[in-house]
């Protein structure tokens, strides 16, 4: 049956409406797509200036933290600093007295004692001798934290540095009944002798230490384009928990357990690690417990000529009628170095200062023929203008040695600079009269 015109309008009608309510859902599924699109991105421009606000805060924090680490470092530092003057004034002041304590153990140690008497001396050199170690390893720790120590790297040849450790301390192995060997190719090595000598000094020493059989072995040999040295014992060993330890200040390991030697200061080693890291030389420890320890660095192998050795010095004698002008302001120190030249048979004449030294010269004192002269006098004077004075006086190049406990590098190259020797306080005796000797000679 065929619709009639008004169906088919209203077909059409309802198609036309259809069509329009499509078409308006499809609208508004569009604006509804863009509006959630609208609502996240302020949902994540939030976010981002959260996280920003965050981040900004946290480089401030950063910048803040950083400023007070940098201010804390300087603090650090300038402590540092102020800790090695302080040790520095401190060890002058402390050696002074141990200076003349020494000397005087020295000069008693001289006279005709009984054997009591003489075993008492003995221990008291010993002990003054133990609390010289102290303070100056001290000392040279607290530079070595402050970056004070500059070594002054220059080829020479190890054979010279190992011939001199080996006859140190051959007599203290052979005490013990230790063999010390010495082993290796004539090398010429880059590095500070005078701070390379020291490290090897403390090695072979705590090494023979805490040796009880067999022996200690400094051996050198070439390794690719530079040189290990080693110092290899056959002592009981270092535990794996030990290790780390053996480097740290005051850490005595077998001391207290059967050491048949008097155990040291525990700062030895400590030296020896600060030492090497100054000088760049790689450090190693390798040991078994009951088998021993090795000990190892690592060198470069110098190219230049190596400097020629040292003069040495000859064997003392007594110094019988020789005139030594003594200028010291220390009056303990003064009378205990005068009582000990006075024993060798010397005249000496002391004095505190150059008004003194002016004075006894124009009184017609005769001129002496060798000098030994306290850097620091009193009110800043210093030694070295006597030494200027009674050159001058003289026209002669008298010889002089200057005393100090100061171990500034500046006073080295000023007394260098005349043509002195120097020497540390507490004077070592026979250093001193060793060296009398060879200069009056």
């Amino acid at each position: 049956m065929l619709a009639s015109p008004l169906e088919r309008r209203i077909e059409k009608l309802e198609r036309i409406n259809a069509a329009l309510m499509a078409h308006v859902e499809r609208n508004m599924d569009q604006q509804g797509g863009a509006y959630a699109l609208f609502q996240t991105a302020i949902t994540l421009e939030g976010r981002v200036r959260t996280r920003t606000e965050e981040l900004t805060g946290l480089m401030h924090r950063l910048e803040r933290s950083n400023a007070a680490l940098a201010a804390a470092k300087e603090e650090a530092e300038t402590a540092n600093r102020s800790k090695t003057r302080f040790l520095a004034a401190a060890s002058h002041d402390l050696l002074q007295p141990l200076n003349a304590a020494r000397l005087s153990v020295s000069a008693l140690a001289d006279l005709p004692l009984g054997p009591e008497a003489a075993i008492i001396a003995n221990q008291v050199e010993r002990g003054l001798q133990t609390i010289e170690d102290l303070i100056k390893t001290l000392l040279d720790i607290s530079k070595l934290d402050a970056g004070i120590v500059r070594p002054e790297v220059k080829p020479f040849r190890l054979h010279e540095l190992f011939a001199t450790i080996a006859g140190s301390f051959k007599p203290f192995a052979a005490r013990k009944g230790l063999r010390l060997r010495v082993r290796g190719p004539d090398l010429v090595v880059m590095s500070d002798a005078a701070l390379l000598q020291r490290i090897l000094q403390n090695l072979v020493s705590n090494a023979i230490r805490y040796t009880e059989s067999g022996g200690v072995l400094l051996a050198a040999r070439r390794q690719g384009d530079g040189c290990r040295i080693e110092v290899v014992d056959s002592g009981r060993g270092i535990g794996a928990g030990e290790r780390d330890l053996v480097f740290e200040e005051f850490y005595r390991g077998g001391a207290g357990r059967g050491m048949p030697e008097e155990p040291g200061l525990g700062l030895g080693l400590s030296i020896v690690r600060r030492l090497a890291q100054a000088l760049d030389h790689p450090l190693i420890l390798a040991s078994r417990t009951g088998h021993g320890t090795r000990v190892s660095l690592g060198l470069a192998l110098g190219s230049a000529e190596a400097e020629p050795p040292a003069r040495a010095v000859p064997v003392a004698t007594r110094l019988t009628g020789a005139r030594i002008l003594l200028v010291e302001n220390d009056q303990a120190t003064a009378d205990a170095l005068k009582r000990l030249l006075q024993n060798w048979d010397a005249q000496v004449s002391a004095y505190r200062d150059l008004a003194e030294v002016a004075a006894g010269m124009a009184g017609g004192s005769v001129a002496p023929d060798l000098l030994i002269l306290d850097y620091h006098l009193d009110d800043g004077a210093c030694g070295l203008d006597v030494a200027a004075y009674l050159r001058n006086l003289t026209k002669a190049p008298l010889p002089v040695i200057v005393t100090t406990a100061d171990y500034a590098p500046e006073i080295e190259r000023r007394v260098a600079g005349i043509g002195a020797e120097l020497m540390h306080k507490p004077v070592k005796p026979a250093q001193l009269r060793s060296l009398l000797t060879y200069m009056l000679t």
